[in-house]
């Protein structure tokens, strides 16, 4: 008798665990719409054969998507593919008036340009960039798959499998806020993305 409890105390643990862990996961983007999510500025933001589309607008000005809700320590995974110009970013524990813009950027960039390094938008400009020799891990007008740590005030962030940066920060350990997509200004900008799933730390 007491085995038998003793096994069923363990299956019920076993469950607990196991829920836990699923609930810790959240699926950004439902592949239908932008629930969840909130357009700030006038560029293009719109769902297509269940891809998540950014694209610029007539004004050519920087453009955001963020979520409604907040994320502090969490890990997201991502698939995005640049177009045209293909200058995008992802913003963590960010906030925004209007199209200003604060918190921290993963970089998301045509070649030579830092993908996956962390730009601190209206503050300290570049805090970290990838090893030059690391570009070679962004296929350009193909799916990339990026995956970004935050944790406290550390961040880390992967190009297709491949470590691009670390950096430990105590101002970005003291932030708060969503996370969003950029569009950068200029015009003539198109990124697609899908997958977008965070898992809460």
């Amino acid at each position: 008798m007491k085995k038998t409890i003793h096994y069923l105390l363990i299956a019920m643990l076993g469950i607990t665990v196991s829920n836990t862990s699923v609930a810790q996961k959240v699926k950004l983007f439902n592949g239908k719409d932008l629930t969840g999510w909130k357009i700030y500025g006038t560029e293009k933001w719109y769902v297509e054969n269940g891809l998540l589309v950014c694209e610029s607008g007539p004004d050519k000005q920087y453009g955001y998507l963020a979520t409604e809700q907040h994320y502090d320590n969490f890990e997201l995974t991502l698939e995005f593919k640049q177009g045209a110009d293909g200058n995008s970013g992802v913003f963590f524990r960010s906030t925004i008036d209007g199209t200003k813009i604060t918190g921290w950027q993963v970089e998301v960039a045509p070649p030579k340009n830092n993908t996956g390094g962390i730009y601190e938008s209206y503050g300290r400009g570049w805090l970290i960039k990838p090893d030059p020799a690391l570009d070679q891990y962004l296929k350009y007008g193909e799916w990339n798959k990026m995956k970004i740590r935050v944790e406290n005030g550390t961040v880390t962030t992967w190009l297709n499998g491949q470590q691009m940066i670390t950096l430990s920060d105590a101002k970005i350990g003291a932030g708060k806020g969503s996370i969003a997509l950029q569009i950068h200004d200029g015009g003539g900008i198109k990124v697609q993305w899908r997958k977008l799933v965070l898992k809460q730390l």
